[in-house]
Order: C-alpha cells, then structure tokens, then sequence
C-alpha cells in the first residue's frame, strides 16, 4: 500500500486535473444532454475503462515501452491534437454550439457510447503522460515487492475521483444547459471561451515534444 501522505497528494493532483477541461468532459456533456443523462453514463463507463487501460499499462511497464518510440508517441499527441481542433470548430463555427446547448442529435447505441467513450480518452496522451511520470513519484521504491500494488491504488484512486467528478458533471449538464438556455450572452461567451480553451490546447498538444 502506498504511504497515507502520498495516496492524499496523489488524490488533490487527480482531482485538480479532473476539474479542468478537456476531451473526456466535453463528450461527456454533449452525450448527456443530446441523449439524456443515462447516455452519458454509459459514456462515462468508456472512458473509465480508458482510465484502466493506461493503469495497467503503467503498472506493468508498457506505457514506457510506447513513449519511448518516437512514432507510436507522435501519432497519439497529433490524435489527441486533431480531436480537440475538431471540438474546438464545432464550438465556434458559424451556426456552431455551445457544448451545453440543447440539440437533436442521431441517438447512439449503448455499445457506440461506451466504445466512443473509451477511445475519447485513449486520444489524449496527457493520461499516458500522467501515468508514467506523475504516478512513480508517489511510489515508495523501498518495498519493492508492492510496487505494482502501489501502483494499482494509486490508478484505482485517480479512477475514482475522476468518475466521481464526472458524473456529477453529466448529471447536472442538463440543468446547466437550462440555465444557459434563457441567457442567450452567456451562451455566446460560454461558446468562444470553450473554443478558444481547446484550440490552446490543440496547439500545445501539437507543438509539445516527448517528455
């Protein structure tokens, strides 16, 4: 197990990066107001598994293995770069809307949602990221019979705090795109903020070299 003060740090990081937006929060929100909230659930399913694919990876050494080919690294960052291009578009596009914004929209299936879920957060290298750098430095070297399990806690912990602020999100979307709805100003500044917010991070995204 890792040590109590380590597993408390390691939770404030996991949840400061959970409140900041992105890919995950975005699709999350768009699923759970076009389609209703137990569509963005099981969106949220998807990319949780997302979460425990990259855990795993680390825990067992293959995420190191991934970002040390150059190729395998670059083809994931310009992914992740490209996706947050095409959402930052659809937000400020002329006609374009706010990812609050109450609209029809073709309904998925559960599979496509879970599955859309899951490849959303595999698009974005700052988790493999997270996971190879940020997690070891909360690992006690000194019992190096428990690495893996300190490893696994510390992943199920980040798991956790992001499912938890996640759906949380998904289930008050609707009620956020409510509010937004009868303030026409906020939709508008909320539209441009949200576009200019993702368009940066493409652009860092892109621009980033191997760590």
């Amino acid at each position: 197990m890792p040590e109590l003060s380590n597993l408390l740090a390691f939770g404030l990081i996991s949840l400061g990066m959970v409140l900041t937006p992105g890919p995950n929060m975005i699709y999350l929100i768009s699923r759970s107001i076009c389609q209703g909230r137990a569509a963005g659930l099981i969106s949220l399913g998807g990319v949780a598994m997302g979460f425990v694919f990259y855990m795993l990876c680390a825990a067992l050494g293959i995420t190191a293995l991934v970002l040390a080919v150059p190729y395998a690294y670059d083809a994931l960052r310009i992914g992740g770069a490209l996706y947050l291009l095409y959402l930052a578009w659809q937000a400020v596009k002329p006609g374009g809307h706010s990812p609050f914004h109450v609209r029809e929209l073709p309904k998925d299936s559960p599979r496509k949602l879970f599955t859309m879920g899951f490849v959303t957060n595999l698009l974005n290298p700052k988790i493999a990221i997270m996971y190879l750098s940020l997690l070891p430095q909360f690992i006690s070297p000194a019992d190096q019979a428990s690495i893996l399990t300190q490893s696994l806690v510390l992943g199920f912990t980040q798991i956790m705090i992001s499912m938890s602020v996640n759906a949380l999100i998904a289930i008050m979307a609707g009620s956020i795109a409510v509010f937004l709805a009868g303030r026409p100003v906020w939709q508008v500044v909320q539209r441009w903020l949200m576009g200019t917010v993702l368009a940066g991070l493409a652009v860092r995204m892109a621009m980033e070299g191997r760590r």
